[in-house]
This record gives C-alpha cells, sequence and structure tokens, in this order.
C-alpha cells in the first residue's frame, strides 16, 4: 500500500526518522520498551466477526470465538440486544475448500415445514464442525432448552459405512423460492477423491436418515460457487472452474432454466480460462449484475439471458470483488430501491452505493475506513463487517436512504490507548526492474519511551498468506503488540497480492519464490534507506504462503541477495514443494501449475526454490510454528526445514500446537505463538524483551553454524 496516515494514497520517499518528544520520556532499548499490550489479551481479544445477514430489523454474523477454543458461534442483534445463537460446543465452520466461509443461513419460520405459515423469527442453518453435517438451530437453542436437529445424514454411521466422517460437507446456501430446500455446494470425500455438486437439501429432516433426500441439481465442474436462483425461482445462475485453475485465474457463469425444482441443461453466459467472474447477483428475472475482470480489474457489469452486450456499470482502475478464498462472499448487494451496494477500491474496500441507472457511485459517509469483502442488503439496510487503523472489525447496520450507521455486536474488550497503537502509513517503493511494489509501514509507537540516542529500530518484514491475499490498514493488535515495545513492521503487498488488478496479481505467474521475496528484500532495504531501521536488525515473518517467501527469503533468495534478515519466523510454511503438491488439499493441489509450473515437467525449478535443501552460510536463524492438524499445509513442511537447520548447524526453534488447524484459533495458541515470537527475535536481534518467556533456541553447531547476537 503507500504513504500516508490512515490508508490514503500519496506517495512519499522518505519517513521522517524519530525525532526528540515535546516531553520527556526515558530512552529505551528498542524491543524492550514497556507495554500495556499483552499477548493474553490480542489472543482472547481476536473474536473477528464475519458474513453479516440483514433480514429486516435481524442482524446475523458469524463469530470467531479464541477464548472457547477457537469454536465459532453465530450471533444475532434484534431490538438493540445481542445473543449467542449457538452455544457450546457446537461450531459453525464449514471445511468446504478447507478454507470454508459462509457457514449459516438465516431461514424465515414460516418457511419451515411444519410452522404456521404466519410463524414470526427465524431459525438458523448451520454447518457443524465437528460431523460436518447441517443442523437447523430454534430459538430454543441460545438457552439450551432445545438442541439443533440435523437435516442432512451422518457420513460415518449411513451410506453403508463407505464414508467416513465429515466426508459430507456443506457451504455457500441460498433458499429456493417456493420450496422448503435448501440449494448449496456439496463436497464429497471418498476413496481418497474429492467431488462437488450443487445439491437440494429438504428442510424438513428428512435427509438425516434418508440420504436419497438430497437432490443432485449441477454437476460436471470440479468447484462450484454462488448457486443464486432468480427470484421467481425459474432460472439458477453459478459460477464453475476446473483443475488446474484458481478462480482468480478463469471461471464460468452458467445459467439453467428452472422446471419443478429441477435445472435443465446449463449453458455459458460469461467467462473463460483466461476471465474470472464473480458474485452473480439478479437484477430481474432476465438479467444479472456480475463482478468480472476481464478488463483488468474486477468491475461490476450487467448482462442479460437472451446474449445482450455485457454493460459496465463503472468502469474503473479499482476492485468490486475480491479472490474466492471463502465461499459465501458477497460484495455487493441489491437495494430496495435498485441500486447497489458496492466494496470497491484499490489496496482497501470502501462502501460505496452505485446507481445502475445513472452509472453514478457515491461513497457512504460513514466514520469507518475500510470494510472487509462481504456485505449483505435487505431493502435499505446494509449489513458489513467495518474496521480502520483504531477501530476494532465489527458489525455494523447502515441505513442507504439515510446514511444512519448502528455499530453491532457484544462488548468487546477496550482498545489500549491510541498512543500505543501504530499510524499505518501507506507507502509505495521501487522493487526490481523499477515494479512498484505497495506496502503498509507501522513505525514504533509509545508515550512511554524511546530509543536511545544515535540507535535504530530493529523492523520486520510481514509477508501476507495467500498469496493472491492482501493487507489493509485495518487494526491488528499483533502489530502493536511489537511497534509498542520499539520493533517497527513494514507490511508488504508483494508481486501477486490481490486488491490492484489482474496485471499486479499476475506478477506473480510461475515466479513464486522469486517475486515475491524479491519484493520482500526490496521492503527491508527500503526500511533500511527511507524509515530508519537499523540494516542489522532485520527480520522477516509470514505465515502459510507467507512462511514459504520467509524461508525462501533467507535460503534461496540469500544466495542472490546476501544476508539481508538476521532472523525469520515462519508460520505453518512451505518448504517442499514436491511435498506439498503431492500432499496438499484437493483446493489447492493445483495451484502450483500456476505459481512455478505444472508436475511433470518443471521438477528442476520445484527443486531449485524449494526452501528444503537450500539452507547455507547465510541463512539466519529461523522459528518455526506448525499446527498439527493443518490439511493445507501439513506440519512435515515444518519438520523438514527443522531438520534440514538442524543437520547445518543453523540457529533454530520447532514449536508445534496440539489441536491447531491451518491459522491458529485457540487462544492459548495465538498467545504462545506471539511470545514466543518476540522472545526469538530479542535473543537474536540482541535485546531482552521484559516479562516474556524466553523460548528455546538450539544452539548452533559446526563449521557452518551461524550464532545469533
Amino acid at each position: 500500500m503507500h504513504m500516508t496516515e490512515s490508508g490514503t494514497n500519496d506517495t512519499v520517499e522518505r519517513v521522517p526518522e524519530q525525532t526528540e518528544p515535546q516531553f520527556s520520556v526515558p530512552a529505551v532499548p528498542f524491543g524492550e520498551w514497556p507495554s500495556p499490550i499483552t499477548a493474553a489479551e490480542i489472543a482472547t481479544g481476536q473474536a473477528t466477526p464475519s458474513f453479516p445477514i440483514v433480514r429486516g430489523s435481524d442482524v446475523w454474523w458469524q463469530q470467531g470465538l479464541p477464548s472457547e477454543g477457537g469454536r465459532t458461534t453465530v450471533m444475532h442483534s434484534s431490538g438493540g440486544k445481542q445473543t449467542t445463537v449457538l452455544p457450546a460446543p457446537w461450531s459453525a465452520r464449514s471445511r468446504v475448500h478447507e478454507y470454508g466461509g459462509q457457514s449459516y443461513l438465516a431461514i424465515p419460520r414460516s418457511m419451515l415445514p411444519g410452522r404456521a405459515k404466519n410463524a414470526r423469527g427465524h431459525e438458523i442453518l448451520f454447518a457443524n464442525f465437528s460431523d460436518q453435517r447441517l443442523y437447523l438451530a430454534g430459538p430454543g437453542t441460545a438457552d439450551g432448552s432445545e438442541q439443533p436437529r440435523p437435516i442432512t445424514p451422518d457420513p460415518a454411521a449411513s451410506l453403508d459405512g463407505k464414508l467416513g466422517a465429515a466426508a459430507l460437507r456443506y457451504a455457500e446456501f441460498a433458499l429456493a423460492p417456493g420450496r422448503a430446500e435448501v440449494w448449496c455446494v456439496q463436497e464429497r470425500h471418498e476413496d481418497g477423491k474429492v467431488s462437488r455438486a450443487i445439491v437440494a437439501v429438504p428442510l424438513d429432516g428428512s435427509a438425516a436418515s434418508s440420504p436419497d433426500a438430497i437432490r443432485i441439481l449441477v454437476t460436471g465442474a470440479d468447484f462450484f460457487a454462488y448457486p443464486t436462483p432468480s427470484p421467481d425461482g425459474k432460472w439458477l445462475a453459478w459460477i464453475c472452474w476446473n483443475h488446474p485453475h484458481m478462480p482468480w485465474d478463469g471461471t464460468e457463469l452458467r445459467v439453467a432454466p428452472v422446471e419443478d425444482g429441477v435445472p435443465g441443461k446449463g449453458r455459458l453466459l460469461q467467462g473463460s480460462l483466461r476471465e474470472s467472474v464473480l458474485a452473480p447477483v439478479w437484477r430481474d428475472n432476465e438479467s444479472l449484475y456480475i463482478a468480472t475482470d476481464w478488463p483488468g480489474w474486477w468491475n461490476i457489469y450487467q448482462i442479460g439471458l437472451l446474449g445482450e452486450p455485457p454493460l459496465a456499470l463503472y468502469p474503473a482502475d479499482e476492485e468490486f470483488a475480491g479472490p474466492l478464498w471463502q465461499l459465501g462472499a458477497r460484495p455487493f448487494a441489491l437495494l430496495g430501491d435498485g441500486r447497489l451496494a458496492v466494496l470497491h477500491g484499490a489496496g482497501s474496500s470502501r462502501l460505496g452505493i452505485l446507481d445502475p441507472e445513472s452509472f453514478e457511485l457515491s461513497d457512504v459517509a460513514t466514520s469507518f475506513p475500510s470494510f472487509s469483502t462481504a456485505l449483505s442488503a435487505d431493502g435499505m439496510s446494509i449489513a458489513a463487517v467495518a474496521t480502520g487503523p483504531a477501530t476494532r472489525p465489527c458489525v455494523v447496520r447502515i441505513d442507504a436512504a439515510s446514511g444512519k450507521t448502528e455499530r453491532l455486536g457484544s462488548k468487546t474488550q477496550e482498545l489500549p490507548d491510541e498512543a500505543y497503537l501504530p499510524v499505518p502509513l501507506s507507502v509505495d517503493f521501487e522493487g526490481p526492474y523499477g515494479q512498484v511494489v505497495h506496502a503498509q509501514l507501522y513505525p514504533p509507537t509509545s508515550p512511554d519511551a524511546r530509543g536511545p540516542d544515535g540507535t535504530r529500530p530493529p523492523y520486520v518484514v510481514w509477508v501476507h498468506g495467500g498469496p493472491t491475499s492482501h493487507v489493509t490498514a485495518a487494526l491488528d493488535l499483533a502489530k502493536a503488540y511489537f511497534t509498542s515495545r520499539g520493533i517497527g513492521i513494514i507490511d508488504v503487498n508483494y508481486g501477486g497480492s490481490s486488491g490492484y488488478g489482474r496485471q499486479y496479481r499476475e506478477r506473480l505467474r510461475r515466479q513464486w519464490g522469486v517475486v515475491d521475496v524479491q519484493d520482500a528484500i526490496a521492503a527491508a532495504r527500503w526500511v533500511a534507506e527511507s524509515a530508519g531501521a537499523d540494516p542489522a536488525r532485520l527480520a522477516i515473518r509470514g505465515g502459510s504462503a507467507g512462511g514459504w517467501t520467509t524461508l525462501a527469503a533467507v535460503t534461496t533468495g540469500t544466495a542472490r541477495a546476501g544476508a539481508v534478515f538476521s532472523a525469520a519466523a515462519s508460520y505453518y510454511g512451505v518448504s517442499d514443494l514436491r511435498g506439498f503438491a503431492a500432499q496438499t488439499h484437493d483446493f489447492e493441489c493445483h495451484y502450483l501449475d500456476g505459481l512455478i509450473g505444472p508436475l511433470p515437467g518443471f521438477e528442476e525449478t520445484y527443486a531449485e526454490r524449494a526452501p528444503v535443501g537450500h539452507v547455507n552460510a547465510l541463512t539466519c536463524p529461523i522459528l518455526l510454528l506448525q499446527g498439527l492438524d493443518d490439511p493445507v499445509v501439513p506440519p512435515a513442511q515444518s519438520e523438514s526445514i527443522a531438520a534440514d537447520l538442524k543437520g547445518y548447524g543453523t540457529s533454530h526453534a520447532y514449536i508445534a500446537f496440539e489441536g491447531e488447524s491451518h491459522g491458529f484459533r485457540r487462544a492459548e495458541s495465538i498467545a504462545a505463538a506471539l511470545e514466543a515470537e518476540l522472545s526469538f527475535y530479542g535473543q537474536i536481534l540482541g535485546f531482552d524483551p521484559p516479562d516474556v518467556p524466553k523460548v528455546a533456541i538450539t544452539a548452533p553447531t559446526g563449521k557452518h553454524a551461524r550464532a545469533s547476537r
């Protein structure tokens, strides 16, 4: 991203170095500043909301609960009262694609079989994490007076025992017009193979004991998303794609006529192998709104069923949609007056109202500068997740007519004093070959301490996962945990990140482990040259794909660029490309075809770029953090690079977390990882953070050993 306060877009070349404050504060070594921000408080406060749904005066959303072992509940807000719909041990989390997404749907009770047509209120359909079955939660679920009712079969106890536990998974739910069914994506795991279809699940619970009651509606592709019936129920639209493509590479929008609840033959309406079409929304019964990136950015178009040329509603070098990592995210929604509530921007998303008749786009005046990638609308009400540099992510309901904004959600932990929160600075700088690289800069920030005269702070280059993802200036207390102690951060949207158009995303095509590494190294050099960082105390950290870039930067990358980094921290990072291609889950099993190249054919490239086998004399000490139940990046990835580090005699630490998957969700794991990371930096970069338990680091051995500072 770029360089000004709170996410504006003015580019600068140099960040002023720390100046003497107006008031007297003690000089304390960087990394040892006292801070009120603790790892435990961060971990328990990471109850991030997602996937809001608004229906009249009611709003629901998913809420992760790190303090309850990482389970996900559904929250309900109505009339100023907030309710936790799902008590423990229920957890609304789908495992479709292993990344899940929107895992619930609010269903009017009047539509449920056996309920009166004038019944008021809603019941919640949700995918339960432990068994992946669909359940209906009635109003008594919240207080424990009734239990959720299953409406899909238990694959471990039915189907003649052919399937194991959680072998049938569901996501992306839509009510079937005029029918007591939910249409959704079903993922089936059987005999080591994964298949998907759009199916109809009856709401009367008949499929719980009779699997044949689930009707297959659409098959024929490897992946499906956005099953969207037309308002009159006579058409079904959906998005599909096939291996080896990812949904940001190429997808198809297909439609089929529906008769008696059965879709006919689908036909292609928009999309190709080189065009990503997403998020169909019916304008009426004969036309839709879609997001497509064929002009280079995900813009919104109107498209008809009769072959009319697509009509651009607001052509701009902005994204009106994002990469489809999780199912169910709707980046725009139809309002009651025919306008669209949209999320749009370059690098971050603002909330706007787009008029398809006048082609005018106006931003909604709110105090929130940034919004997540999913929203919902009903009439003139909009529900979304909003945030800012000093605001926790929260659910808001906005009246599109008046602009009135209401913040929803139960009380969260109070934020630390803003004086301890870094003000993000959006920066653009020049990477290799003159390419512009985007990043967010977070300088060391505290009202209680300053660095000793003549010294420079350590900085950590943060590398996001994905790699087709991006970071914004939204509040992240994990960053403040470090910056409030005197450690700066630069968070890089390296080439390949989303948010800046297709051309920027495709900088990483066949260049994973090259472009991302070069941009991370360029970020490190930039903070040393232009932001006052200590060039001898630069670290790098990342998770998942960011962990890969971290490991590559200090193994394969150091041979070309010299020892830029003095420490590295990898959260469940990829280290062995061949192993990853063979072991990872179905959604990403061909992701490397585009990032590196297909196998067979690119064996040498896989071997050359993998961190495994390339630990060398310039490789700095590395901290490895890994969940033992990770289906995306299995523990073998961290274990293999740990073995290499041990064999070469390089200082390192490997910490494995029982019960954690891809991304830590339990409060104790999140806190332990942050404390281990801070302790690791302190021991390697030469400072002693107070009140943090020391992580055990293997001592360097052998003639190639590179000792810590």
